[in-house]
Order: C-alpha cells, then structure tokens, then sequence
C-alpha cells in the first residue's frame, strides 16, 4: 500500500496559577458572550498555537501551546508543567497536537481542550501493582476567566479509567485526544467530541472510537461503528478503521472521518460517517455514511485513497431559507489517483441536511480554472480549513470558502515537498474565484525543502491561518491570511517564535492553530 513519502510520514505520524512569558493584561469583570475564542472576556478574539514537539521540564516532544492575546494582551505558554495542570510533562507527550476552542461551562470566557494523545497513563491493578500503558492518550481542558486562561475553574481533566469521565478501559495506543471538535448546539447544548482512533472495540484492534461530550456536565457516551443507540452508525467496526482519526462540527452536524475504511477487499478506501446533535440516550443520531463505492459520489474506491483524512466543515443557510440549519462539509482524500498521477488528492463538497448527505463539487487541481497542476505524491486534500463568515445569511461564494493544504507540492527539485495551500468557494464552481499561496510566494519570504506548508491550517471568520512547523526553524511561523487573498498575496498578521513575547526555539511551532 502507498501512503505517504517516508519524510512526510515521519512528520505526520511522528488550573490556577498559569504563567506565561508575558502576563496578560487584566480584562473585563466579566466574560461577555458572542466573541469566539475570547478566554479572558475582553471582546477581543485570542489565538491559541500549538509546538507538540516542543521541550517542556527538560523533556524533549513533551509539547507547549501557546496564546496570544489579541489587543496586545501578552502571551501565555501552556503545558504539563504549568503551574495548576495536572500531571507532569513527559517525553513523547505532545501536549497539543489537537486543540478545539468552545464555551464549555457558558460563563461567557472560552475555554481551550487541549489534546495529548501520546500521554502515557498509569493505571493499579487489582493486585495492586501499577500497570503503565503507553500512548493511552487523554485531554485537558484549561477554562477562561477575565484574567485568562487557568484563572478560574481547575484545569479538567479527561481520560478513560474510573471516575475519569470516559467509557472504556485504559489501553496502549489508544490515542485518545488525537482529534476534537466542539461548539454549542442550534438548541444551546455545549458538545465535545474526542477522537480515539486507535481504540480497540472488543478484539477488533484500532477500530477507532469516539466519546461524545454534551451539556457544562460533559455528559458521555462512546459512539463507534458498532454502536446502535441512536440508530445503527454506517459500517462495521474493523481493524485498522481509525474511525475518530479526523473530526468536524457545525451547530448542526457532526463529521467523522474513518480513513482506514475497508471497502470489500479495498484497503485503507476510507469513509466518513455524518451525526446530527439531536440526542438519544444522549448520542448523536446517525445521518449517512459516506464513502467512494457509493454511486452518488464522485471518483472510485481505491487502496490507501484515505477518503476522510481531513475535514471541515461550515453553517449553510440556502437561498429561501429563514434559518441555519444546514451544512457544508469538505472531505480530503489525500491518497486519491488522478489516472496515472498517484496520490495526487482531491476534496468532495457535501451539503447537509437533517437527514441527507449530497455531494455538491469534486475538486482537484485539474479541475477548470484551478491554479496549478496536480502532481505525483502533492497529497492534495492532507488538511483542511473552511468558514462561513456571515451563517446569519443566503450562503454564496464569497462568504464560505475552504483552505486545502497540498504538503507535497513542489516546483523545483531544490525545494522538495514545500507545499501550499489553495483556497476556494464552498459554493459554485471551485475554480471560478481560486487563489494560491506558498512558502517563498505570500506564506514567507524563504521557500525550502520539507517545509510541508498545508499540514496545519486554521480557520477564524477574517482569517485563514497558514502554519509552517517544519523546514529551516527561521521559517518556522503562523502567518495569518486574508479569505480573500490574492494569489501570493502577503499575510495581514504573523506569529513567529522569538518575536512578541513568543518563546524562541520552537520545534514545530504552528502545527495546530486555533
């Protein structure tokens, strides 16, 4: 099976008290609602950048994330030696390799989840002797308050085993925390869900789980292809699903990517399953099941394809509606064979309805009008980042937009798998209002070999956040774009380690941002 270059495997597979660099200034008396990814209440949006490989206490990939304050509010850097986080830093950890931003107790602050799939954990016995499985994975969740981050309720702490809020027994490699997804329901509710991809489901290894989180009481229950609860999930779980390995949420709807997807004796096709948040028995109810051996869908099941890699997903609100109850989702499928142009990738459209799933677009690099050209091994469709910035309206091209990264996009040999990053309408034709941007082309001003660009990417309703982790450490940066920008267009905002009291040093500074 094919999968990736081995250097891009190796990159994609490798609370009172908080501190940080500099203190934030104090903010409101009391959190205002309405301002996403607002932790200290000031109205004023803040960004969250995680290094998963960074040093923490001394331990190498024990990993840090870091928030900005927006209004030059100062930065604060997170991890397991924090004062007031639980646990202790550890080598491998990577603190932050998924972060998800959501009102968790609806005081009005956001709260950061922060996720840490590689965390060993500890568990005794009935004999009484302490068994430690590696890589069981668990989340934290660092509450707002008016002083920020780690101010004001303690630090939440989530994980399998008793009394620690999720289902399940501690297991290896469970990875629990590999992916996240939350926001509040159209009715209010607020959800988390937590990717466990590699959860075993009785003997059936790395089916993949995932425990869904709802109301301020994180009210749980695990949902995976064998779960019936709320009406049968599409599928059946087995070996090697991964189901749980990508997520993606709307008020609406619930996406799950289940890349390792088996489709007959097609290996590692891939699927996505699709939830609404109307509850039963407190679990999402299934919708659809999406994969490439349907005939609504566009392309053909194919080995190591990993349909569902990457998702993201938006609010609709057709022409003639009175309200957002809809969504669009996009769909990577990195692996995707265009002819005899192997792992070139390409991206599905859907639109969602309460009960349907209709693929609205097929878009790869070839498709009319699109910038560039595909190629061998650009694994187009790798991550993806979408937004909506007006759902209160009629949905048309210039207010929904999606971010597709191509980390092994090359032009000349010297600058192998530096990657970029297309961006294109949600609705109409992907091609008819495309853009590009690439580093030594708007995403910095060097361009180099395995910098990656399009494995990280962020979403806000102004922004799209372009993170470059990997490549020469002074390239290393988050660089903030325009939805709109022009081809190589220059970022309105960057984040670099050393400068504006981020911490100098970063290993992979920008591979998750929020």
């Amino acid at each position: 099976m094919r999968w990736l270059s081995a250097a891009l495997v190796s990159v994609l597979v490798a609370g009172s008290g908080l501190t940080g660099s500099v203190a934030p200034a104090a903010a409101a008396a009391a959190c205002p609602s309405g301002v996403e990814s607002d932790f200290n209440g000031d109205g004023v949006r803040d960004t969250a950048i995680a290094d998963p490989e960074a040093t923490a206490g001394g331990h190498e990939r024990a990993g840090e994330v870091h928030i900005g304050y927006g209004g030059d509010k100062g930065v604060l850097s997170l991890s397991q030696e924090s004062p007031g986080a639980p646990g202790a830093a550890e080598r491998g950890d990577q603190f932050g390799s998924a972060l998800a931003v959501y009102d968790a107790n609806l005081d009005g602050c956001s709260d950061l989840v922060v996720g840490i799939p590689y965390e060993d954990l500890s568990v005794t016995a009935t004999s009484g002797e302490a068994v430690n499985y590696r890589d069981a994975g668990l989340v934290q969740i660092y509450y707002g308050a008016p002083a920020g981050l780690g101010t004001g309720p303690a630090v939440k702490q989530i994980s399998q085993g008793e009394g620690n809020h999720l289902s399940g027994a501690v297991e290896h490699e469970d990875w629990i925390g590999y992916s996240l997804a939350a926001g509040k329901s159209l009715s209010g509710v607020p959800f988390l869900a937590v990717g466990a991809p590699g959860e075993d489901i009785g003997t059936i290894v790395d089916a993949g789980a995932v425990y869904y989180m709802s109301g301020t009481a994180l009210t749980e229950v695990a949902v995976h292809q064998d779960t019936e609860t709320a009406g049968a999930v599409p599928g059946v779980a087995e070996q090697d699903d991964r189901f749980g390995l990508s997520l993606a949420a709307t008020p609406t709807h619930l996406a799950v990517g289940v890349p390792g997807e088996a489709l007959g004796a097609v290996t590692f096709a891939g699927a996505v399953t699709v939830f609404s948040h109307t509850l039963v028995s407190n679990s999402p109810k299934p919708i659809a099941g999406l994969a490439q051996d349907q005939e609504a869908i566009g392309g053909e099941g194919e080995t190591a394809d990993r349909f569902g890699t990457a998702l993201a997903m938006v609010p609709y609100r057709p022409s003639g509606a009175t309200s957002t109850t809809e969504s669009l989702l996009a769909v990577g499928v990195p692996g995707e064979d265009l002819l005899t142009t192997v792992d070139a990738g390409a991206v599905h459209f859907f639109r969602l309805t309460s009960t349907t799933a209709t693929q609205t677009a097929w878009v790869d690099q070839n498709a009319d009008g699109m910038e560039g050209e595909a190629e061998v091994g650009d694994f187009f469709g790798q991550q993806l980042a979408a937004v909506n910035s007006s759902p209160n309206t009629t949905s048309t091209a210039t207010t929904t937009r999606v971010a597709i990264g191509a980390p092994g996009e090359e032009w000349q040999q010297e600058d192998l798998e530096k990657g970029g990053v297309q961006i294109t309408p949600f609705v109409g034709p992907p091609g008819a209002d495309d853009h590009w941007v690439d580093p030594g082309y708007g995403v910095g001003d060097v361009a180099g070999p395995h910098m990656y660009t399009g494995l990280s990417l962020g979403s806000t309703a102004s922004l799209l956040y372009v993170g470059v982790p990997y490549g020469e450490p002074g390239a290393r940066a988050v660089h903030g774009f325009s939805w709109h920008v022009a081809n190589g267009g220059a970022p309105e905002v960057s984040y670099k380690p050393g400068t504006g009291g981020i911490p100098a040093g970063g290993k992979a500074f920008g591979a998750v941002v929020k």
